[in-house]
């Protein structure tokens, strides 16, 4: 690291690994200074793209580790896949910011997170939505007490995939609208109200074997509940609310990116308050790249905003789920690579 900027080595160039460098553009303090692919071709046109950026090729995500320009490491593969290179780079010693879900089992995530804490190695979950302006205003309002304590979190996610759409059908490639869909409205509600004392579910199966539609209902033991739902059938709503003993709040679609919000709550007088708030923006991305960014010039070793109790809480309400629900899933270990 050169002082001034902190070179990115990405695993992986899909749809995702796209969106995030073009969001790595736009936050200060980063370059890309390397890609993996599987196929060597694939890291050299995604290098290519990237215009008037000199970024290294690599088809073995060992070379792309050995690389002295390569100071930290963004695991975009598929959910399956996630687990071998974020290892690899946090026994290399570098931070790591891996895809959400951090893996597509529990015993994965775990696995990575104890090797994280064991080296003191930066491990962050790429829960993008976190770091955003309008979760940051979201989480204020909450905080205020303005709608009193949250009793009650309500959030959908979903779209029709066909089954043109082959990683959402496959088993091996981490299918199923939970591990796609889920990290939206589970994150949130463990954002909001912490570690769920109960899960409960039932949903659906596609031919392939993976979870169509899901529906979860958490606990805490505060008497809070969550009723949540992801779906590949169907277009729903993709909004949220949360109740208070005060008011509710209502996020309006897509409510993973917060766009908008309008607290509704009233007064010792009686009167009804409504509050609207505007936090559209732009490739959202750029702000957990910024995050890490200030994690790695601090030294680190774990977000105080996704905490890895965060990503072990997701991965353990996932595990529980698609169990109950007899889900096919892929075997978590594999090649390396992309």
């Amino acid at each position: 690291m050169d002082g001034t900027e902190i070179g990115w080595g990405f695993v992986g160039t899909g749809g995702i690994a796209q969106t995030v460098a073009s969001a790595l553009e736009l936050a200060p303090g980063g370059r890309l200074a390397a890609v993996c692919s599987r196929e060597l071709g694939r890291a050299e046109r995604f290098a290519a793209d990237r215009d008037g950026h000199d970024v290294a090729a690599y088809d073995d995500v060992t070379a792309m580790l050995a690389d002295p320009a390569v100071d930290v490491v963004y695991v975009a593969t598929t959910h399956p896949q996630h687990h071998a290179p974020a290892r690899a780079a946090l026994l290399a010693g570098k931070p790591v910011l891996v895809e959400k879900p951090m893996t597509a089992s529990l015993a994965a995530t775990r696995d990575l997170v104890e090797l994280a804490r064991q080296r003191g190695v930066l491990l962050v979950e790429a829960y993008w939505t976190r770091f955003l302006p309008g979760t940051a205003a979201l989480l204020e309002v909450v905080g205020s007490g303005a709608v009193g304590e949250v009793l009650g979190v309500h959030a959908d996610f979903g779209f029709p995939a066909p089954e043109s759409l082959r990683r959402f059908h496959d088993p091996q490639l981490g299918g199923g609208s939970l591990l796609d869909l889920g990290p939206y409205p589970v994150g949130l509600a463990l954002t909001l109200l912490g570690t769920p004392s109960s899960v409960e579910v039932t949903g659906s199966l596609t031919p392939s074997g993976v979870d169509r539609q899901v529906a979860l209902a958490l606990g805490w033991p505060s008497g809070a509940v969550a009723a949540l739902s992801t779906t590949m059938a169907a277009r729903t709503a993709s909004r949220a609310w949360i109740e208070g003993e005060r008011g509710w709040i209502e996020v309006d679609a897509p409510f993973h990116e917060v766009p908008r919000f309008t607290v509704r709550s009233r007064g010792e007088d009686g009167a009804e308050r409504v509050e609207v708030h505007e936090h559209a923006v732009a490739q959202g991305h750029r702000f957990v790249l910024e995050h890490v960014h200030a994690l790695v010039a601090a030294g680190a070793a774990e977000s105080p905003l996704v905490p890895l109790r965060f990503s072990l809480d997701l991965a353990e309400v996932f595990e529980r789920a698609l169990t109950r629900l007899g889900a096919e899933r892929a075997l978590e270990l594999g090649d390396a690579a992309p």
